[in-house]
């Protein structure tokens, strides 16, 4: 019983970070028909939100089946390493020469509103 109820939660999880990239690539292809500075910033903007976010998810899934201390341990740590990630790659992103913000911050924002999406898709 338990099993089925991971390979729920590991299927909704895959499908929410398909959606992440799907709308990430939506978006860049959008955004790449204003020029090329716009689809880089696109695409990195869609990586800002993508890369920690997947980071989040393998280790709470590399969590599962534990005890629930630490899961909770786990949970924690993959939040706290999930923002400092995001706080690296922004910075990184925004030593570039170049940087539309208006793509970036797009893109930011509509891979995140992913998981809003998922839950009220449930």
């Amino acid at each position: 019983m338990e099993l089925g109820v991971v390979d729920r939660k590991r299927s909704t999880v895959s499908k929410i970070i398909s959606y992440q990239v799907l709308t990430i690539i939506i978006m860049t292809a959008g955004f790449a028909l204003a020029g090329g500075a716009y689809a880089l910033s696109a695409a990195l903007g869609g990586a800002a939100a993508f890369i920690p976010n997947l980071y989040f998810a393998l280790r709470i899934h590399k969590s599962a089946g534990q005890e629930a201390r630490k899961i909770v341990n786990s949970f924690y740590a993959g939040e706290s390493g999930k923002l400092l990630l995001t706080a690296a790659l922004f910075f990184m992103i925004f030593q570039l020469p170049n940087i539309e913000i208006l793509p970036l911050l797009a893109v930011y924002i509509a891979a995140l509103s992913v998981f809003w999406f998922a839950l009220l898709m449930r």
